[in-house]
């Protein structure tokens, strides 16, 4: 079974993700895999910079991904054209992480942004993890450190919640207590893994 897991910024996937997981699922994350595509020594890496320019690197040659942050949180333009390079990567390695999988598995896809790149019909079922944008913008804040400002633009960067809600076919209310949250997720892996 193919699930896709998203949720805005700051919505708690990683911790549901996290919990399937204990629970026997397979997950795939594509922030991480958007990480590794753009590691040190990598074609990802070396598109960013043929696109952003030097600018973007730390001083040891990895991607600065705090200073790529405010230039594509600024310019939609540029966060299209980040979106071309790293997505198709993403999706080849998730591809080749989903085909190693064990027969049977219950595999869940970690996708942020799989609403806005219109995923949601590749799969068997989608699970959002949903929050008040009020939530996110505290946990933002909080959590990161950023600015309310800086916060606002990322959340308006995603998917509106009723557009994330309108893709679900499961929803996980992340904005109580984390028990209450673990709770769902068990129903959910109870109906997922009948």
């Amino acid at each position: 079974m193919r699930i896709g897991l998203t949720g805005g910024i700051a919505s708690g996937k990683s911790t549901v993700a996290r919990k399937l997981e204990q629970l026997g699922a397979v997950t795939i994350d594509a922030d991480v895999l958007a990480r590794d595509v753009v590691a040190l020594g990598t074609e990802g890496l070396k598109a960013v910079v043929a696109r952003f320019g030097n600018s973007v690197l730390a001083a040891d040659g990895s991607l600065d991904r705090s200073v790529l942050a405010r230039v594509i949180f600024a310019d939609p333009q540029a966060r299209a054209d980040l979106n071309a390079i790293i997505h198709p990567l993403v999706r080849e390695r998730a591809a080749e992480l989903e085909a190693a999988a064990p027969a049977g598995a219950v595999v869940v896809h970690v996708i942020p942004l799989l609403v806005e790149t219109g995923q949601q019909d590749r799969f068997d079922a989608v699970v959002v993890v949903d929050t008040t944008v009020e939530e996110q913008l505290r946990r933002l804040t909080r959590r990161d450190g950023l600015t309310q400002t800086e916060a606002e633009q990322r959340v308006a960067a995603q998917a509106s919640r009723e557009e994330r809600l309108g893709a679900a076919t499961h929803v996980i209310d992340s904005s109580g207590p984390v028990r209450e949250t673990m709770r769902q997720v068990g129903e959910l892996w109870r109906s997922l893994s009948t």
